[in-house]
This record gives C-alpha cells, structure tokens and sequence, in this order.
C-alpha cells in the first residue's frame, strides 16, 4: 500500500453510512483475493466524487471492462466504479486503477494502488464536505481553495504521480471543478456560503 488508508479514519470523518464496499463475490475468484479488492471489500471509499459499481443482480459479479468499453488487452479487468465520465478499473497483476472512457476507447493509469485512489477521494471529498467561504471576501475563499486543492495535488504526487500526472486526467479535471466552485453539493458549507 502506498497511503496508510484505514476504515477507521474513514468511518470517523464521513460515517458509516458513506462508505461504500465492494464484497468479495462482486470480484472473479482470482481477483478477490488481490491487496485492491480487500482495501474495497474493509476499508472502502467515501461516497460522492467516485461512485463505486454495483454488482449484476442476476450474477452478483462485476462487469468487465470488455462488457462495457472496447479496449484491448484489459478485457478482465473488473470495473469497479466511475470517475466523472470515465469506468474505473483494477488490474489484478499490477494492482494500478486504470481509467476507462467509453466514448474515446482509450485507457489511462489513474492510480499505483487502490490506497491512492482510496486517499485522493477522501481528500477530496473531505474538501467538498468541509470547505467554506469566508463571509465577503469571495475571491480570497476561492484562492484558499486554490491551494487547498494544490496541497492534495503535490502531496498525492510526491508519492503516486499517475491522478495528476498532467492536466488531462480525470482527478485533474475534478480538482479543476473543485478549485471553480462546481462541486459542491447544496447542503455543504462551501455551498451554502456561495450560493446562500
């Protein structure tokens, strides 16, 4: 693992109730035992930025990135979630989240391990939570959360330089949408004190 990622820390800062998992039997027999699926399976990830996959209610499986993009070479991979417009998948050998976009057919490595993609989400998920503008002052708000933003950025990269790696990754955007003000959810302090 390169972030220490723990149930606990998650479940103290959003609750229970906004952690999702991912079971064991969601994932194919070879892949359900890999370091990835356990952190899905007893850490999870908070709710919100990433949206994890449910499983087939006829198979209780996950699809495959063949049953929803064609791309070669990762067919078996399971797709574990969504980022923005992109279908979020494991490789089994290396343990790397990759990026899928179905419209596009292209693959981008998101993240070194499930740890990084468990760490950005809940930086930035704690960020939409938490943030608020100061009373008046709206540009200095949006500079602090600027660098708020930044700070996730160079502290994710010192250890996993694939979520922003350029200015085209899906986290790149999502920070971008952040750092604008779009994405914050109506009954957050960020967006009660932008939009009353």
């Amino acid at each position: 693992m390169l972030f220490d990622v723990t149930r606990g820390e998650l479940v103290d800062v959003f609750g229970e109730e906004r952690i999702a998992y991912l079971p064991a039997t969601a994932f194919p027999p070879a892949v359900a035992e890999t370091e990835g699926a356990r952190l899905l399976r007893t850490v999870g990830v908070p709710t919100g930025t990433v949206r994890l996959r449910e499983p087939d209610a006829g198979s209780g499986r996950l699809p495959l990135v063949r049953d929803v993009v064609d791309v070669e070479g990762a067919g078996e991979w399971p797709v574990i979630g969504w980022l923005l417009n992109a279908h979020l998948a494991l490789d089994p050998g290396s343990g790397k989240v990759y990026a899928f976009d179905a419209d596009e057919e292209t693959a981008q490595e998101l993240h070194a391990d499930i740890s990084s993609l468990i760490h950005v989400t809940v930086r930035f998920q704690r960020l939409l939570d938490e943030f608020t503008f100061n009373d008046g002052d709206e540009e200095a708000g949006f500079e602090r959360l600027e660098r708020e933003v930044e700070e996730v950025r160079q502290q994710t990269s010192r250890i996993d330089p694939l979520p922003f790696q350029d200015d085209d990754t899906v986290w790149s955007v999502v920070g971008e949408e952040i750092a604008m003000g779009q994405r914050f959810k109506g009954d957050s302090p960020g967006a009660r004190s932008l939009y009353g």
